[in-house]
């Protein structure tokens, strides 16, 4: 197998939330730029407890067996693989 390196890129955001939006933002563009981001894995913590993360995308397995959730961790409605996209003005 192919020795593997993850990137721990830290960048900074007032609060959980906004956290979580920039980095689910962050995968989705990276994601498009290559094969090898994994969104499903990105976590955030607060600057000094590194140690607690907190998941930014859902990614339960679906139950076809056709990927995982692609939905922010907390969404309410039914898991896919694909994110709304954001109706127009």
């Amino acid at each position: 197998m192919t020795e593997r390196w993850v990137i721990h890129l830290p960048v900074t955001a007032p609060d959980l939330l906004r956290a979580r939006i920039f980095a689910r933002t962050a995968a989705r563009v990276l994601a498009r730029l290559s094969a090898h981001v994994e969104p499903g894995g990105v976590t955030v913590s607060a600057e000094d407890e590194q140690g607690v993360r907190h998941w930014v995308f859902c990614d339960r397995p679906l139950p076809d067996g056709g990927g995982r959730c692609a939905l922010p961790v907390e969404h309410t409605s039914a898991c896919t693989r694909r994110t709304p996209r954001p109706r127009p003005r």
